[in-house]
């Protein structure tokens, strides 16, 4: 058998992201591939789990193995075989079913059993001294809440102290979009088998999977000759997006961006939205606000240029920049909607958030030129849905945004999912619960703005700018925690990100 042995760690995951169901009909083309069995995959996978679970819990004497009647199941079997060969006690609780096991999973069974392994039903009593979980219970195939029995296994896997290795996903958890229909297993880690599949990088995965571990289980050639759906976006990306400037760069050069918003008592979005523009580089930012906001802005952050906003100055600023951000602060008022009737038949890159997106859910319409960034909510109003509905496929929503309006929708929550007309999609690794408090939208239009206006396409724009926004505030989550970070701490850590070549410098 290959030595799979290796160190497994958080920096092996690859970017690549495969739909679930894809995976369960290649995989069989993959082991041909290299000439392997079904069975050899699983047994690679169970001596994969049962290493890093060795490598993480190196002092654990007795080990609970909780088997389902699938393919899941069967690597349990396996990591329960390797572990009581290695001396550590296993107890062994399998889910039984009228139909028969798949023919894998029965091998892997019957391999346990020759080696002397004991099975005992779901509702065997735990010993007292069990002090690691082995979560084979449900695998990628699920697409419903867990049946009964499987329930109430789940849910004594999460009231046990001990904690928890899930195999490939949480049993409860949906490979394909995240969702958690029903109990679901709260691991401590996860390990994941040949690719990374969406569901382990969006919805509820965040708060079930625990720290991701990946293994391809030598597949790796057959998969780099694959064209992989969806990508998986990380600070290890923005090298990419953000080469040094030249020697002879000037704000011109460096973009103009116009910010249109802040009605009465929202200078606080249109300023934040401002500085993020001029954070991530923006040669050149004007803010077009209420009268009133004028003074404070300038006071605030003298680097912004910042006018009144009337039918004459949005004529004259939307000649001038090179991109339009609008929204933050807009309002619902006629104020910001005569605004947004000129905006709309800008043919320049624009990007339109907050109170702009529910104006556009009133009249919708679809533009090419576009990048909208809705939160949940504001996502729910523009497909005229519940936001339960958005949150149950994150992905399936993205795309009926972008058949709907067109351009490049950036679905905002815990794995941001970028979406673009021309069927790419990415899910951004980064970012934290911290981002949960008011500005975090404002911030991020600004750093999109200011990286198309850098001439970023604006699927790069988004990706990129979503990357710098998570990354920034998983500095801060880091360094102080998740409470009480603000938008604006943000400002502070983004240096890095937006300079991501002094990075590299500093790792050759």
């Amino acid at each position: 058998m290959t030595d799979l042995s290796l160190k497994i760690t958080a920096k092996s995951i690859p970017h690549s992201v495969w739909s679930a169901d894809w995976l369960r009909t290649a995989e069989k083309q993959a082991a041909d591939y290299l000439g392997l069995t079904l069975y050899e995959l699983m047994q690679r996978a169970g001596a994969a789990a049962f290493n890093l679970a060795r490598e993480l819990y190196p002092l654990t004497q007795h080990w609970l193995v909780v088997c389902g009647h699938g393919n899941n199941g069967g690597d349990g079997y396996v990591v329960a075989r390797l572990a009581q060969a290695g001396g550590i006690r296993v107890t062994l609780l399998a889910i039984e079913s009228d139909k028969p096991l798949p023919e894998e999973a029965a091998y892997a069974r019957d391999a346990w059993l020759d080696a002397a392994g004991v099975i005992h039903a779901p509702e065997h009593v735990w010993a007292d001294d069990i002090d690691l979980v082995i979560d084979g219970v449900l695998g990628t195939g699920l697409n419903s809440a867990p049946r009964d029995v499987a329930a109430q296994l789940i849910e004594k896997c999460n009231q046990h102290a001990a904690p928890v290795i899930a195999l490939d996903i949480p049993s409860g958890l949906l490979a394909e979009t995240g969702a958690t229909p029903g109990t679901v297993i709260n691991a401590s880690h996860t390990i994941t088998f040949i690719a990374l599949k969406p569901g382990l990088l969006t919805g509820k995965a965040r708060d079930v999977v625990g720290k991701l571990h990946f293994h391809a289980l030598g597949l790796e050639a057959w998969l780099n000759g694959q064209t992989a759906p969806i990508t998986r976006v990380d600070s290890a990306q923005l090298v990419g997006w953000l080469p040094p400037r030249k020697p002879t760069s000037h704000k011109g050069t460096n973009g103009r961006l116009v910010i249109i918003g802040g009605d009465h008592g929202t200078a606080g979005a249109i300023r934040m939205t401002g500085e993020a523009a001029l954070r991530a580089g923006a040669g050149l930012v004007k803010v077009l606000t209420r009268s009133e906001n004028i003074a404070p802005l300038i006071t605030a952050r003298p680097e912004l240029m910042v006018q009144e906003l009337t039918s004459n100055s949005l004529d004259e600023c939307l000649e001038w920049a090179d991109v339009v951000v609008i929204g933050p602060g807009l309002g619902m008022h006629e104020w910001g909607k005569k605004a947004l009737v000129k905006v709309e038949n800008c043919r320049k890159p624009m990007l339109w958030d907050a109170d702009a997106l529910n104006l556009l859910a009133i009249n919708p319409d679809k533009r090419q030129n576009r990048v909208i960034t809705p939160h949940p909510g504001e996502a729910a109003r523009l497909l005229n849905c519940a936001v339960s509905q958005i949150e149950s496929d994150r992905l399936l929503s993205a795309d009926r945004l972008v058949k709907r309006y067109g351009g490049i929708v950036v679905l905002k929550g815990a794995g941001t999912v970028v979406a673009s007309q021309n069927g790419e999609c990415s899910l951004i690794d980064v970012g934290n619960a911290g981002m949960g408090s008011g500005g975090m939208g404002d911030v991020l239009s600004g750093i999109i703005g200011a990286l198309l206006a850098q001439k970023l396409t604006p699927y790069d724009a988004a990706c990129a700018g979503c990357v710098v926004h998570g990354a920034a505030a998983d500095v801060l989550a880091q360094r102080f925690g998740t409470r009480g970070m603000l938008a604006s701490d943000l400002f502070s850590t983004m240096y890095p990100f937006v300079n991501p070549d002094l990075n590299s410098k500093e790792n050759d």
